[in-house]
Formats: structure tokens, C-alpha cells, sequence
């Protein structure tokens, strides 16, 4: 499947999650207001994550980007996620957030 833009993947990829985590809620976070901070943060049942969307498997980093995706996953899950490996960061928030 090829993506447009990392816009339409996330739009595609916010659908997605809430079908497979129903009742959750995801929300876009300002990287205006913390630079580098990542695009998504998915809130379920008593757990949360966050995914920074790319266009492709090598798409660029912003500056901060790989702290603060470190950072949040040593706190919860935090992944950057891209059509390459959309399927393998699924499964494990899957697995994250059944534990």
C-alpha cells in the first residue's frame, strides 16, 4: 500500500486503532508546544501510549524525536510507527495494553 502523505496515514491509523481498541480515546499532541513530542497519545481503559507517525521506514527525525519516543516507552509504550511496521508496533500495543 502506498501512503501519500504521513497525513493520511495517521488519519488511516487513528481509524484503526479505535476499531481495535474499543472505547478508547486518541488524541493529536502539539508538537508546537513541546518540539520533538510525539504525534498520537492512545488512552485505554487504565493505560496509555504514544506513536510517532512517519511516512516511510526512512522518513527523517525531527530533534528531539528519539528522546522523547525513548522516554514515554520506558514510561508506557511509546514507538514510531510507519506502513513497514505498522503490523509489529499493533501487536505490541496489543500485547501492552492486555497486560
Amino acid at each position: 500500500m502506498a501512503v501519500k502523505s504521513e497525513r493520511d496515514f495517521q488519519a488511516n491509523l487513528v481509524k484503526e486503532l479505535k476499531e481495535l481498541f474499543t472505547d478508547c480515546i486518541v488524541t493529536k499532541l502539539d508538537a508546537g508546544h513541546t518540539q520533538g513530542i510525539p504525534d498520537l497519545l492512545v488512552l485505554y481503559k487504565n493505560k496509555w501510549a504514544t506513536l510517532e507517525c512517519k511516512k516511510s521506514a526512512g522518513a527523517k527525525k525531527q530533534p528531539n524525536q528519539e528522546y522523547y519516543v525513548g522516554l514515554m516507552d520506558k514510561m508506557s509504550f511509546s514507538r514510531f510507527i510507519c506502513p513497514e511496521n505498522k503490523e509489529e508496533v499493533l501487536y505490541e500495543l496489543q500485547q501492552t495494553f492486555k497486560s
